[in-house]
């Protein structure tokens, strides 16, 4: 026996891998996949392939023993001239005398073929870095597993998230369970610089008719990006209002407690979508912008309770009155995780309608309406605060409520406080999971002022809530909560709420 030279070793191997490689890799070029045969992509296809090539590799195999073989005997015949001269013997280097071991094995023939292609596959990961690990990282103005279309380089892209919690509450109300809101992101990148973006989220677990009548299906947005430079880019469609923490990024284990805070349900709607274009980019770094012009609301949605029902989401919304709305955050370098930002709407809410009332006749109503938000962000090492405020204005309130027959403050407003620390790595520092204790305070009124001769319901709409828990993260996308809620308003006390809910995104 023989064996084979250093630099020949491994030929049949590195052949077949090889092979497997091009045929993984084949379809990534457009111009390659027009040219190329279609192939079966089941297992036994796949192996008939491999074993044509095997084949090949063995009769290349043989051709190199044959040359190995002849070279062996010529260096054999060259030691046994030397030995004859000098008498001093050699190992020789190419001869194998070690015993081979038989190896049993008690696969069958398909998973033997499995397993060399699953090897083989591996191999290729390895030398191409595809990573098993995806990561998530808000981008553009959108959450963690909103933003995976940005980290595609071509086709589409998958994502989503969902929530569902159990609530108690002190006051005699049954407890209830909810699958609050189940989602898709589904994205496609056309190019190198224009993408499609989409969300559909179900709420509630059911759109049914009748008794069942509780959640809706809805589009979240559905936009188009054109990327041009990292200081300007162009984005349309369905789009999501750039206000606050949460409208943008409402991910569920993106923040703290199972529901979203009030300041930013009620003061700032969610999720607030209107259709439009605008403007994206990068202006230094850390400095990031996002200002788009959208339909404007709608003010016959408007109640005591605030603007939130003004918003058409999307939906045959009118659109005789435009508005404006922009953000700006900065991530400062001179101070590590913090994150200081503001955003503002403005625009007519009236949309052409004309409101009658005894009062004041008939009329039709600008209603220019105002929101103007500050927040600041720092996360460091495990300490995570937040803190936001926003203060709205309605115009020709006194109009709209008269005609409406209700409240409609001419002034909101509305802030809160938050404050995490996430305690695992001080319990158990090698461990990288998560374990904050929260807490927050928050505040609004959404009839801070009233037009003259209008009632502010005694305080009703004056409310406040304490609110503490603990989230628990055994993986990033995954999240455990509990927190209690303690409602309270100036004209009454309000229920008492426990939360327990899971939260995930992918």
């Amino acid at each position: 026996m023989f064996a084979l030279p250093t630099h020949l070793r491994g030929i049949n191997r590195i052949l077949l891998a090889s092979s497997v490689a091009f045929l993984m890799l084949a379809p990534l070029s457009q111009a390659e996949a027009k040219k190329a045969q279609p192939k079966s992509q089941d297992l036994e296809a796949m192996w008939r392939i491999i074993e044509k090539q095997q084949k090949q590799i063995e009769e290349l195999t043989r051709k190199v023993q044959g040359q190995a073989q002849v070279a062996a005997k010529d260096q054999e015949s060259k030691t046994t001239s030397k030995i004859a001269l000098t008498g001093v013997t050699e190992p020789n280097p190419t001869k194998d005398t070690s015993t081979p071991v038989p190896v049993k094995s008690g696969k069958t023939e398909n998973e033997r073929k499995t397993d060399i292609l699953a090897s083989e596959v591996e191999k290729l990961k390895t030398q191409l870095n595809i990573p098993d690990k995806r990561e998530y990282k808000a981008e553009y103005g959108l959450g963690p597993a909103a933003s995976g279309v940005y980290r595609v380089n071509r086709g589409l892209s998958i994502g989503g998230y969902g929530e569902w919690a159990y609530s108690n509450y002190n006051d005699g109300l049954k407890p209830v369970v909810d699958n609050m809101r189940t989602v898709l992101y589904a994205g496609y990148k056309f190019n190198d610089w224009i993408l499609m973006n989409t969300e559909f989220e179900y709420e509630h677990a059911t759109t049914g008719t009748g008794a069942e009548a509780r959640g809706e299906a809805s589009v979240e947005f559905s936009y188009l990006d054109f990327q041009l430079k990292q200081y300007a880019n162009v984005r349309t469609g369905l789009m999501l209002v750039p206000m606050g923490f949460i409208n943008e990024i409402h991910e569920g284990p993106t923040f703290h407690g199972n529901y979203r805070p009030q300041v930013e349900q009620i003061i700032i709607p969610s999720t607030w979508r209107e259709i439009g274009a605008g403007l994206y980019g990068q202006l230094a770094p850390g400095l990031q912008y996002r200002m788009y012009g959208l339909n404007g609301l709608d003010a016959q949605g408007f109640t005591s309770n605030g603007i939130r029902e003004g918003s058409h989401e999307g939906s045959l919304a009118p659109a005789q009155d435009f508005a404006f709305t922009g953000r700006i955050d900065y991530n400062m370098p001179f101070v590590p995780g913090l994150l200081v930002g503001g955003s503002a709407w403005v625009g007519n809410s009236g949309q052409g309608t004309a409101y009658t009332s005894q009062r004041f006749g008939t009329q039709t109503l600008n209603v220019l309406t105002q929101l103007y938000e500050g927040h600041l962000q720092w996360r460091w090492r495990g300490l995570e605060m937040r803190a936001l405020g926003v203060v709205g204005k309605i115009g020709d309130a006194a109009q709209l409520s008269a005609a409406k027959g209700e409240t409609i403050g001419s002034q909101n407003y509305g802030w809160y406080t938050e404050v995490a620390y996430n305690l695992m790595p001080i319990l158990w520092p090698e461990n990288v999971q998560y374990l904050a204790p929260f807490f927050r305070y928050e505040s609004y009124n959404t009839l801070a002022q009233v037009p003259t001769g209008f009632t502010s319901y005694g305080g009703l709409y004056d409310r406040w809530i304490y609110q503490a828990g603990l989230s628990y993260k055994p993986i990033e996308n995954v999240a455990v909560k509990l927190d209690y809620q303690n409602f309270n308003s100036a004209a009454k006390k309000l229920p008492d709420q426990f939360n327990l809910g899971v939260a995930f995104m992918y």
